[in-house]
């Protein structure tokens, strides 16, 4: 892993967690093994959007990355890229005889039909507000939950959790990605005073202070799910432990950044699913009880020689997307400017990762 002298040496070792679910390079893996993800958005207005989501799942290195869209969507994204499955598989109120008189369930069921074969779903981007669409991704979402597996939201994923808090209540599988307005309005939803980084007036440590209390109110609110507020640095918080994001981003606020986040979440995500499910041997002993408390938490993180929680390990996920995403942005910036756009972020991923976190030993890519 290369020098990043810009990164803190408390950042460092958070990132050197993060490498243990990083799953080495092995002959014995085969296709698929290592993340099949899918991004759940793309209507004919918005067609980018899950495209910077898939690629950076893919750029990170998942196995498959498929997109699922509406169908008037699914050409424009696969002509972006050969190397993204795209399934048009999302029904809309332009594909059904009456949009007022659906069953969502039976129209979900291809995309339901899928989960089996996925390891992750990224959820909102370019998503849109299609009436039906929205109540075909929510049946998706329950059925989901109901399988454990896990979720990111972000856009108009996040637009439909504000109007039924009980898709991701209490369900500890699944990441939120709010921006400042978003997290606002999620708290407004859920019925709590909690400020985002835009409202709280304060500077310096009591700015922060403030910050990080208030995300860790909403993310109790919703019952301990892991909520990444972006902002100008990112506070991350399961409810539990709060954690803020000092890695340096680019100062251009292009759209579609937010995108590389959910996808390399994703990716992320999908790993430390292969990190439980042992997929190979970390030489870590067994960890004998879950983390309940912020001590545990932290302790988890620090000890060196016991196999993480889940708890540990999805705040670690969360901590390397959000530090990846800000270290691609940085470099696109450093390299184009006021010019810098969301494709400029895919091209830096790569070497994002490889900068803050690295390969593990052993793998083959390490070579």
């Amino acid at each position: 892993m290369e020098s990043v002298q810009h990164v803190s040496t408390s950042s460092k070792a958070l990132f050197n967690r993060v490498r243990k679910i990083v799953p080495p390079l092995l002959e014995k893996f085969h296709k698929g093994q290592l993340g099949r993800v899918a991004v759940i958005g793309g209507c004919a207005d918005y067609t980018g959007a899950p495209y910077f989501s898939a690629i950076a799942s893919a750029r990170l290195g998942c196995d498959m990355s498929h997109v699922i869209c509406e169908r008037s969507a699914a050409t424009v994204i696969k002509s972006y890229s050969p190397n993204l499955m795209v399934h048009p598989l999302l029904a809309s109120s332009s594909s059904v005889n009456d949009p007022q008189s659906i069953d969502a369930r039976a129209l979900a069921s291809p995309i339901i039909d899928m989960l089996s074969r996925l390891h992750v779903l990224v959820i909102g981007p370019g998503l849109g507000r299609d009436g039906v669409t929205l109540k075909v991704v929510m049946e998706v979402m329950k059925e989901a939950r109901s399988r454990s597996v896990p979720f990111i939201l972000d856009a108009d994923g996040l637009f439909l959790v504000m109007s039924d808090l009980s898709l991701v209540k209490g369900y500890n599988n699944c990441i939120l990605t709010p921006n400042v307005n978003e997290f606002k309005n999620l708290a407004r939803a859920a019925g709590v005073d909690a400020p985002s980084q835009a409202q709280v007036k304060d500077s310096g440590e009591e700015k922060t202070k403030k910050e990080s209390a208030a995300c860790e109110k909403l993310a109790q609110a919703l019952g301990g799910v892991t909520i990444i507020q972006k902002g100008p640095h990112d506070v991350i918080s399961n409810g539990v432990s709060t954690i803020i994001s000092d890695i340096e981003g680019g100062y251009k606020r292009s759209g579609g950044q937010g995108d590389t986040l959910t996808g390399s979440l994703g990716t992320l995500m999908a790993w430390r699913a292969a990190y439980h499910n042992k997929m190979w041997d970390t030489g870590e002993k067994e960890n004998p009880k879950e983390a309940e408390t912020e001590q545990e938490v932290k302790a988890e993180i620090e000890a060196e020689d016991r196999r993480m929680s889940p708890a540990t390990t999805l705040l670690l996920v969360a901590w390397a997307g959000s530090g990846i995403t800000r270290e691609s942005s940085r470099r696109a910036f450093m390299a184009k400017k006021r010019s810098m756009q969301a494709s400029d972020l895919t091209d830096e991923v790569h070497e994002s990762f490889l900068s803050l976190i690295g390969e593990p030993d052993g793998s083959k890519a390490a070579l």
